[in-house]
């Protein structure tokens, strides 16, 4: 059994299509198929389905797939190791993060520490994000709400209340603090479901006897505060999102459940570098001065 077999297996695997893992993979279709067969030759058990250009995983298959995916993880580990002892250490830090807010922050006081350090960032759903993770395939991950228990080893660095961004000709704009069942009327503008501030909200809102009516839903959160000031919906903006648009008011919700935790995860099997070390430093600092 061949290294090369394994991170062939694992791609068809997790895209379940031929063709294109062929591309990712920058191979031919017909060097990847028959890579595939020697393997299942090797085992002596098909590996997968085939119903014409579909492919599914097979019994046999779905269970080799997670430890395939163990040894190569491994591997993986022990190579980042030796790298990080001999000085050749990764000058890339992947993260994922489902909050986006303090990332400016956070990465401009790392770059003080590790100025030669690189960063590749992804903003996602929080599934994504944990599939990541637990793949090896990012670092670590910025998330709200936090995730515990298998192999994700997680702390939590801060309480961030959430309030509500009006424009300042608002009819509530002048108002000290708000009652959530005082906003069941309203249009709303805001993240996708599956994002950790979008779902702790239409929970809370729900609770109080109202859900809320979105006009605008996407993947940027720090476009919400533009499309509030221009009148579009309202908006749950967290405390760590705060501007200094004067244009904007932000006013305090009194149900104290609109408090997101925010956790720094990471796999606690994986070996973490020198500069991964004092990233998760970085992090815990940044947040202890807020």
């Amino acid at each position: 059994m061949e290294l090369l077999q394994l991170e062939y297996f694992i791609a068809v695997a997790r895209l379940e299509h031929m063709t294109e893992a062929a591309h990712r993979l920058h191979v031919t279709q017909s060097s990847l198929s028959k890579t595939i067969q020697r393997l299942e030759e090797d085992l002596g058990v098909p590996l997968f389905d085939r119903s014409g250009r579909k492919l599914r995983l097979s019994e046999p298959g779905r269970r080799f797939l997670p430890r395939a995916e163990k040894a190569l993880f491994e591997l993986k580990q022990g190579r980042q190791e030796l790298k990080d002892l001999s000085g050749l250490e990764s000058s890339t830090l992947k993260l994922a993060v489902t909050t986006a807010s303090t990332l400016p922050g956070i990465l401009r006081a790392f770059r003080r520490k590790l100025p030669d350090i690189h960063f590749h960032v992804q903003m996602l759903p929080m599934q994504e994000m944990i599939a990541l993770l637990q793949r090896g395939e990012v670092d670590f991950c910025l998330s709200s709400p936090p995730v515990r228990g298998g192999d994700v080893e997680c702390q939590v660095v801060y309480n961030d209340y959430i309030y509500l961004a009006v424009p300042a000709g608002h009819p509530l704009a002048g108002r000290k603090s708000l009652c959530l069942i005082e906003l069941k009327d309203e249009w709303f503008v805001g993240v996708k479901q599956g994002y950790g501030i979008r779902d702790l909200v239409d929970s809370v809102c729900q609770a109080s006897g109202f859900l809320p009516r979105y006009v605008y839903e996407g993947d940027e959160p720090a476009r919400l505060i533009d499309l509030v000031e221009a009148g579009i919906g309202l908006a749950f903006i967290p405390g760590t999102a705060r501007n200094t648009q004067e244009h904007i008011r932000l006013i305090p919700l009194e149900d104290q459940r609109l408090v997101r935790e925010i956790a720094l995860l990471w796999h606690k099997n994986r070996y973490i570098s020198q500069a991964g070390l004092i990233f998760r430093e970085v992090v815990i600092g940044y947040f202890a001065k807020l």
